[in-house]
């Protein structure tokens, strides 16, 4: 039975896409687009995440004075007040990665498209040639997740950590390293 399938035009693009199908990614919501402090904080104020969200960045104000700044946008708001604002809504508007689940860490991955070590360069996943074949549970996923997490995974940093540290941790060096020189990819993990 096929498992989830990522494609792409590298390696990194079709893993990217094979994890974002996945679990949800490090984003900022649409919503909060708002650049002056009055329309942040007037958001911030509507939802209680918001109002956890001020408090937690240090904004300690009665609540006559939080009334008094959102019923005037001109009210001069200290610089320092504004800049907790900002970085409340900052907070709010960002919604973290969801983990990598365990059945993508431990999984069986099937990479096709061109692959290469040292002069052996061919095509993966055809008629004629197996996909190439790597277990990700003797991986590690330490650096990959961390990247995950802080919403700083790129295609290109994807592929060079689960070449060293998934590929090169299951099947080892290959003959001068790994290279994935084609155009186009597809990543299925079982």
């Amino acid at each position: 039975m096929a498992g989830p399938t990522g494609y792409g035009n590298s390696l990194g693009a079709a893993l990217t896409d094979l994890l974002r199908a996945q679990v949800t990614p490090r984003h900022q919501l649409s919503s909060y687009n708002a650049k002056h402090w009055h329309a942040q904080l007037s958001q911030l104020t509507r939802t209680h995440r918001g109002y956890q969200a001020l408090e937690t960045a240090g904004l300690d104000v009665t609540a006559k004075t939080l009334l008094n700044w959102l019923s005037d946008p001109e009210y001069n708001v200290r610089r320092s007040y504004r800049a907790l604002i900002h970085t409340a809504y900052e907070n709010v508007a960002i919604v973290p990665a969801d983990p990598i689940p365990d059945h993508i860490k431990q999984g069986q991955y099937e990479i096709s498209g061109v692959v290469k070590t040292g002069d052996d360069e061919r095509t993966r996943g055809t008629v004629d040639a197996a996909p190439l074949r790597i277990d990700g549970s003797r991986g590690n996923w330490e650096v990959i997740e961390e990247l995950w997490l802080a919403g700083e995974l790129t295609d290109d940093k994807f592929e060079d950590h689960f070449i060293d540290d998934i590929i090169v941790e299951d099947i080892g060096e290959g003959t001068d390293g790994w290279e994935f020189p084609g155009a186009s990819y597809s990543v299925e993990v079982r």
